[in-house]
């Protein structure tokens, strides 16, 4: 069992800035290959960003005087339960190979995860656009870490954030 990121395979690792930037996608997709190459049985299942990584990122740029946001980019965020609990499913199964993804309910503009944490804190910040370089910005801009499956968690990001925010 291997569990992976919805984008590993389609978000290139092709520069030092790349890497520096999204290195992530790569090396889950390094451990994808290893565990796909070691003649075992096996399962991975890609899934988007955590609601609690996308917490973690509100949290750590609100304390900053200008939030910084990357411009064209959207996420896709899922709860960790919701994985668990297709993980623990796919365990249980025979191995699948790669399992259809898992992803959140709704997609959301960078911006909007940000503000509407600021909102659920009420913080004030003035976001800042920022326009990031190189292939693997380029991809996630176009869309590479989204799922375009039909396996999806129920909890959005706002119910999260009412659950969660303030803790």
């Amino acid at each position: 069992m291997n569990i992976s990121v919805v984008g590993a395979d389609r978000v290139p690792q092709d520069s030092g800035l790349d890497r520096a930037m999204f290195g992530y996608f790569g090396s889950k997709l390094d451990a994808e290959q290893a565990v796909a190459g070691s003649g075992l049985p096996w399962t991975t299942l890609r899934a988007t960003q955590f609601h609690e990584l996308w917490l973690t990122v509100a949290r750590a740029l609100a304390k900053l005087p200008v939030v910084p946001v990357a411009t064209g980019t959207r996420f896709q965020p899922v709860d960790a339960g919701e994985v668990a609990e297709r993980l623990a499913e796919l365990a249980l199964g025979s191995p699948a190979g790669l399992a259809a993804d898992i992803a959140g309910p709704r997609v959301y503009p960078m911006a909007d995860l940000v503000r509407s944490y600021l909102r659920a804190v009420g913080k004030r910040r003035p976001l800042l656009p920022v326009r990031l370089p190189g292939k693997a910005a380029a991809a996630v801009r176009a869309g590479a870490n989204l799922s375009n499956e039909r396996v999806t968690g129920a909890l959005t990001w706002e119910a999260f954030l009412a659950a969660r925010a303030g803790a």
